[in-house]
């Protein structure tokens, strides 16, 4: 009976030890957390010039040299994933990513369930048309077909503001699956970022039959995502800050034509 009790007491000890082993690894804080996996993995989704593939394969834009930038001084890799954007916060918590940092607009639901960086440049919401329909939608939108990004601001924006009252409004994939239905003729109109819109419609794009059509919604701003607590966020926005003063985010919104819209802090 004692060696019974001695072998229950080893066992105890050792699950003990394994639990306590568990708890260090579950407490890990967000920066030594991503320091020691040497990287900081990054969930966006296509966006032209946030986050695109170019000519030559390779994932380039504004939020990407920004991240990897950032990363750098980190002292950490930086690794995108491509997400389904309606997802984003469970690949968030989930730590199938780090951060969102896509033209995420912040808002006050956002900001209360996530850890948010200062934010670093300006937005709002746009419609965008055939060529030939901005006249008619331009005036209204009723009888509409209106897609925008499953869970973005622009399908918030569709869902509250009475502009779309009397529209059919669907939510879709993507801002790009947006553009590309509408470019189709499958939808009339879509609710996207001005910054992507900029950038991606018009004379010399791939959608040159589409056009802006700006109803001068409420400004927003985009900042980056962390989970909720995190130590990242304040490390993060002291290398904004450094990157602000020593010239180099002007130098990459510059790359893009995004200095217009950066905000300075």
């Amino acid at each position: 009976m004692k060696l019974k009790k001695l072998f229950a007491l080893a066992i105890a000890a050792v699950m003990s030890l394994s639990i306590a082993g568990c708890g260090q690894t579950a407490d890990k804080d967000d920066l030594t957390y991503i320091k020691d996996n040497g990287k900081m993995v990054i969930g966006y989704t296509v966006i032209n010039p946030l986050n695109y593939i170019d000519d030559k394969g390779d994932l380039v834009g504004f939020e990407t040299e920004f991240a990897k930038e950032v990363s750098k001084r980190l002292g950490v890799d930086a690794e995108f994933i491509e997400i389904n954007w309606d997802t984003k916060e469970t690949e968030l918590n989930s730590k199938n990513i780090d951060c969102i940092w896509n033209g995420m607009t912040i808002t006050e639901e956002r900001a209360a369930n996530m850890s948010i960086s200062t934010p670093y440049l300006e937005n709002r919401q746009v419609l965008v048309v055939r060529a030939e329909d901005a006249e008619k939608f331009g005036a209204s939108l009723e009888g509409a077909t209106v897609i925008a990004e499953a869970g973005s601001a622009g399908e918030e924006l569709m869902s509250a503001d009475e502009m779309f009252a009397k529209a059919t409004c669907t939510p879709v994939a993507s801002q790009a699956t947006a553009l590309m239905d509408v470019a189709a003729g499958t939808s009339d109109v879509a609710v996207i970022d001005y910054v992507m819109a900029g950038g991606s419609v018009g004379e010399g794009t791939d959608y040159e039959n589409l056009v802006i059509v700006d109803k001068d919604f409420e400004s927003e701003e985009y900042g980056i995502a962390f989970r909720k607590g995190s130590n990242v966020t304040a490390e993060v926005n002291k290398i904004i800050t450094e990157m602000m003063q020593d010239g180099a985010l002007i130098a990459i919104a510059d790359k893009y034509g995004l200095v217009d819209i950066l905000i300075a802090k």
